[in-house]
C-alpha cells in the first residue's frame, strides 16, 4: 500500500532525532512528530517566571520546555518542544561507569562495551562535547567539600555540548552543513532554554541536518496511539496539541522516541506487547537538593548548567547546578533538608523544622534572588533500584519494582549539602515532593528493557519490539539501568549503534528476523550522508 512515510519516528529527543538523520541519510521518507513547539533562539523565556514559554500543560494553554509528571514513587521533569530534553536540559554528557556494560540483565547478550565504543565516539563529536573551560565559586565550595570527605581526587570539570567559540557565527562541527553558531556568554540560563545559540541542542545538529536532507518535522503533534494495518504497516492516531483536530498518519516503520514515560504511555494501551514492559523503569537512583547562602551580594548563577563533579562513594555522583538570574520559579519546590524520620512523616517533621527556626524562613521559603544564592545539588547514583509503571484506569502509575526499592534520600547527599551549606555560610535545601516520599528525577529511563525473547525483554537487541514487526523503540526507555551519571550521551550513542544496522532503503535487512538469536553487524553505510568527509561530525561508523 501506499503510506504517508516510510518512517514516521514519534518524539524529537535524543532518539527520536539520531533515528531522523540516519535513517534520512538512507533514503527513507521520515516523517518526526512532535507534541511540542518549535523555537528559535529568541524564543525561549527570559526566565522560568514565563510559565506560558518555559512550562509544558497544554491544558493551561502553556507550551514550554518543562513537563512535570508527578507519579505515585517519583516526580519527572522531562521535556517538550522540538528537540525534545535537549531544548532544557544540563548539556553534560558522561560516559557511564562499567558496571552499565556488566548489568546481569543483558551482559550476556553481547559486548556492550566493544559495541558501543564507536557510537560513543560518534554522539560525542555530533553534540560537540568538550569540557567546561571555567571554574566558578560552586566549584570551588564543591572541590572543598569533596577535601573534607577525602574524594578531592574525583573532582572533575564536566564535559558539556555547548559551543565556547571561537566566535564569528560559522558552524565548527559540521563542514557548513550545520547552522551558524555563536558562542556561550556563561549566563546560567541552560535549563530554561539556551537563547545566545551556544547550547548545542537537536535543532542544531541532528535535527537540523535531519531536515536539510528531507526529514518533515511536525510540531504540536500529539500522539494517542499506534495500531498495525491489516496489510502492514502502522496508522498512527494524532491529535493537534492542545486542541481537537484528528488526523491519522501511516508508514511501514514506527520509531518510538517518545521519551521513557511517552513511550510507555502508548506501548501500555497496546496488545500483545512483553509482559515486561513497565519492569526496570529507572530514576537514575536521583536525589536534588542543595545550599542557599545567607550572603546577599553572591552570585552562584554564572556559568554554563553544570559545571563540575565529585564522586562521593564508587556508586554516587554529585553536581552543582544553576538557573540563570532571574529564574527562580523551581525555588517553590525546595525547603528545609529532612533525612529518614525513622517511619514518621518526613512532611511533618519538615514543618516542625521551619517552625523552630523562623530567621532561616526566608532562605527556605523566598524565591527572591534564589537562583543567584544557591548551588542546587544533583545527586545520581548507579545503585540497583527501579519501579515499575504500570497503567490503571487510564493513567500511568508505580510502584516499587526489582532490585532494592527506589530510595526517597540519599544519606551521603544530605551530608553533602549540609557541608556545602557550611562552605558558603548557608543552609541545606531538600525537594519538597522528596518529603512526601517522591523524590525528584529529571533522568527517568527504562521500562522496555534489551531483551532475547519477550520473556526476558520488551525489545530486542536491534530495539525492534517484540511482537510487533515494523515498531521500534528508540530512547531513554530503553537504558534499563541506572547509569549514575546525566544520560543523554548514552541515549545518543545507543541510538546511532540501532540505526546504523537498517539497511538504506529498498535494499535487504542484514538483521535476523524478529525473535531470532543475537548476531552482532556491521553497521550499514549511508547512500547519502549529510555531514561531509572531514568534518568533526562526519559519520565513521
Amino acid at each position: 500500500m501506499a503510506y504517508d512515510y516510510d518512517v514516521l519516528v514519534v518524539g524529537s529527543g535524543f532518539g527520536g532525532s539520531v533515528s531522523a538523520l540516519r535513517l534520512t541519510e538512507k533514503g527513507y521518507r521520515v516523517g518526526v512528530l512532535e507534541a511540542g513547539r518549535r523555537f528559535a533562539d529568541d524564543q525561549f523565556p527570559r526566565t522560568s517566571w514565563r510559565l506560558r514559554s518555559y512550562l509544558y500543560a497544554p491544558a493551561l494553554r502553556c507550551f514550554g520546555i518543562l513537563r512535570l509528571t508527578l507519579l505515585d514513587n517519583v516526580m519527572v521533569m522531562s521535556g517538550a518542544g522540538v528537540g525534545g530534553g535537549s531544548l532544557g536540559y544540563a548539556n553534560t554528557l558522561y560516559e557511564p561507569p562499567a558496571g552499565f556494560y556488566a548489568d546481569p540483565r543483558w551482559a550476556g547478550i553481547t559486548d556492550w562495551n566493544a559495541e558501543l565504543a564507536a557510537a560513543y565516539d560518534q554522539a560525542r563529536r555530533m553534540l560537540g562535547v568538550t569540557e567546561n573551560p571555567l571554574e566558578t565559586p560552586a566549584d570551588r565550595a564543591l572541590r572543598d567539600v569533596a577535601a573534607q570527605l577525602g574524594v578531592a581526587g574525583t573532582f572533575r570539570r564536566t564535559p558539556v555540548g555547548v559551543h565556547f567559540g571561537p566566535t564569528g557565527g560559522t558552524d565548527p562541527y559540521f563542514g557548513g552543513a550545520g547552522p551558524a553558531r555563536q558562542p556561550c556568554t556563561f549566563c546560567g540560563s541552560c535549563l530554561t532554554g539556551c537563547r545566545v545559540g551556544a547550547k548545542n541542542t537537536l535543532v542544531k545538529n541532528y535535527l537540523h541536518l535531519a531536515e536539510r536532507a528531507g526529514a518533515a518535522v511536525l510540531p504540536m503533534t500529539t500522539v494517542d496511539a499506534v495500531r498495525p494495518l491489516p496489510g502492514g504497516g502502522h496508522a498512527v492516531r494524532t491529535h493537534r496539541t492542545g486542541g481537537v483536530r484528528r488526523r491519522t498518519l501511516t508508514a511501514e516503520h514506527v520509531v518510538l522516541a517518545a521519551g521513557a514515560l511517552g513511550t510507555q504511555r502508548l506501548l501500555h494501551r497496546m496488545p500483545g506487547v512483553s509482559p515486561r514492559l513497565g519492569e526496570l523503569s529507572r530514576t537514575n537512583s536521583e536525589s536534588i537538593l542543595g545550599a542557599r547562602t545567607r550572603r546577599r551580594d553572591a552570585d552562584y548563577s554564572r556559568g554554563v548548567a553544570i559545571t563540575s563533579s565529585v564522586h562521593l562513594d564508587s556508586d554516587t555522583q554529585i553536581e552543582p547546578v544553576r538557573y540563570g538570574r532571574g529564574s527562580n520559579l523551581l525555588a517553590l519546590l525546595s525547603t528545609v533538608l529532612v533525612d529518614d524520620a525513622g517511619g514518621r512523616s518526613r512532611l511533618l517533621a519538615g514543618l516542625r523544622r521551619l517552625i523552630r527556626d523562623p530567621r532561616n524562613l526566608r532562605l527556605h521559603a523566598s524565591p527572591r534572588r534564589w537562583s543567584e544564592q544557591t548551588v542546587v545539588l544533583l545527586a545520581m547514583q548507579s545503585l540497583d533500584n527501579s519501579v515499575t509503571v504500570y497503567r490503571r484506569r487510564g493513567r500511568l502509575r508505580t510502584r516499587q519494582g526489582a532490585g532494592a526499592p527506589n530510595p526517597e534520600w540519599v544519606p551521603a547527599a544530605h551530608d553533602a549539602a549540609r557541608r556545602l551549606a557550611h562552605e558558603i555560610d548557608g543552609v541545606p535545601l531538600g525537594a519538597l515532593t522528596e518529603l512526601t516520599g517522591r523524590p525528584v528525577t529529571g533522568h527517568f529511563s527504562g521500562g522496555c528493557a534489551i531483551g532475547t525473547t519477550p520473556a526476558d525483554g520488551v525489545i530486542d537487541p536491534y530495539h525492534r519490539l517484540f511482537g510487533h514487526p515494523g515498531l521500534h523503540v528508540v530512547d531513554g526507555s530503553a537504558v534499563a539501568a541506572n547509569l549514575g551519571v546525566n544520560p543523554s550521551l548514552t541515549i545518543t550513542a545507543m541510538a546511532e549503534r540501532a540505526l546504523s544496522f537498517w539497511p538504506n532503503a529498498g535494499d535487504p535487512d542484514p538483521r535476523p528476523p524478529l525473535g531470532a538469536p543475537y548476531r552482532r553487524l556491521s553497521a550499514v553505510a549511508p547512500r547519502h550522508p549529510v555531514v561531509p568527509v572531514g568534518a568533526p561530525g562526519e559519520l565513521r561508523l
